[in-house]
């Protein structure tokens, strides 16, 4: 009886402990000394944990267009910034100042989105060991 209250109390840790293993520091997978700015038009905003994802088709100077996915904060942590679904929208021309995957694949942690009339929205996490980052408030 001792052994199986052990193995299921272990194996509720490890199940509870999952979710934790799922995300990931900054550091793990981008680059801080690597700063990107992209400006392109929004493909699609997955709206999807543990982190939301904008896709952005940019083009480069040579006129070929790239798509880059760029990771943004939790949909809560957006939201409670006041992101919306209806903030970001496929078609809509946007500016992302984030930071370049270690992998060098065109993925980005998205810091900040500009839009092309100056509004500004903070997309990153608060605590994932991103450049200039603090707890957040």
């Amino acid at each position: 009886m001792r052994s199986k209250i052990i193995g299921l109390a272990i194996g509720s840790a490890l199940l509870l402990g999952v979710p934790a293993w799922a995300h990931h520091a900054f550091t793990a997978e981008f680059d801080g000394n690597k700063p990107v700015k992209l400006r392109g038009t929004v493909t699609k905003m997955e709206w999807i944990n543990p982190h939301a994802w904008i896709h952005m088709d940019v083009k480069e100077s040579d006129g070929k267009v790239t798509n880059w996915m760029v990771e943004c904060g939790s949909p809560n942590t957006l939201l409670r910034r006041g992101v919306n679904k209806s903030s970001v929208t496929a078609g809509m021309e946007i500016y992302v100042d984030g930071y370049q995957s270690k992998d060098g694949t065109n993925r980005a942690n998205g810091r900040d989105v500009t839009f092309p009339d100056g509004k500004k929205l903070f997309l990153g996490s608060s605590n994932t060991g991103a450049p200039g980052d603090s707890p957040e408030k």
